[in-house]
């Protein structure tokens, strides 16, 4: 099976998750660092769409610079072309880790829950 993850190696939920992904036989696996190569617009929309996820619930909203683009941007009450334009443009407001395989995608937060997909 193959997966592949949008993955930031400072997070701590990111970097269990994938080292659940690794730790798990027959996965073949592809590890994108997202801040360094984001997903396009198109990528963001149907992986959130495949997520069952609105782009703001896919925002990440807590912590050092988020909250403060939140805040500067102005996005707690935005609309959702908003927030996925921010997202194209900070995406350190992409909340991850996000996991695709086979059989869906998921927001790994808690990383246990790569768990439903593999």
């Amino acid at each position: 099976m193959h997966a592949t993850i949008w993955h930031n190696p400072a997070c701590g939920t990111s970097r269990k998750t994938l080292e659940i992904l690794q730790e798990t036989a027959g996965v073949d696996l592809t590890v994108i660092d997202y801040l360094k190569h984001p997903p396009t617009r198109e990528k963001l929309v149907q992986l959130h769409r495949d997520a069952g996820l609105s782009h703001r619930h896919g925002m990440r909203t807590t912590n050092s610079p988020a909250a403060e683009l939140v805040a500067d941007l102005a996005l707690k009450d935005a609309d959702e072309a908003t927030i996925l334009d921010a997202m194209m443009a900070h995406p350190i407001l992409i909340q991850r880790p996000l996991v695709e395989t086979d059989k869906g995608v998921r927001l790994c937060r808690p990383p246990e829950t790569v768990h439903e997909i593999l």
